[in-house]
C-alpha cells in the first residue's frame, strides 16, 4: 500500500503510515481522504501540533502528553472530542497518520 502525493508514490508500512515523514498539505489531504476524515480547523490544529512535536522531539507525544498540551491549545477539547475528530484509531494514532508522519511507538507498542 502507498499514497500518491504530488505525483510521487510514497511508501507506507503495513498499517498505512508513511515510512518517511511528508510535511506537505497535499499529504494530509490524500491521507485524510483515504481515512474517511473530512478536515476541519480543529483537525489542522492537531495535525500541526503533531508535526511540530515530531520536528522538535523526533517522535510524536504519548496520548497523555498530547491531552495535556491540548488542554492549553483547545481547552474545549476533551478526550471524547478528540475521538470524535479521529474515530478510527483515536488521536494518538490516526492524527499522526493523517499528519503524514511515521508510525508512533510508545508505551504499549502503539
Amino acid at each position: 500500500m502507498g499514497y500518491t502525493i504530488n505525483g510521487e508514490e510514497k511508501e507506507t508500512d503495513a498499517d498505512g503510515y508513511l515510512v518517511e515523514a511528508d510535511f506537505s498539505d497535499e499529504a494530509v489531504a490524500v491521507i485524510a481522504e483515504a481515512e474517511g476524515v473530512t478536515l476541519t480547523d480543529d483537525h489542522w490544529k492537531i495535525i500541526n501540533y503533531m508535526r511540530d512535536k515530531y520536528r522538535e522531539d523526533g517522535h510524536t507525544p504519548s496520548f497523555r502528553n498530547f491531552m495535556k498540551d491540548m488542554a492549553e491549545l483547545m481547552p474545549e477539547a476533551d478526550s471524547k472530542v478528540m475521538y470524535d475528530l479521529f474515530p478510527k484509531d483515536g488521536p494518538a494514532k490516526q492524527a499522526v497518520k493523517i499528519a503524514g508522519l511515521p508510525k508512533p511507538y510508545g508505551k504499549g507498542g502503539y
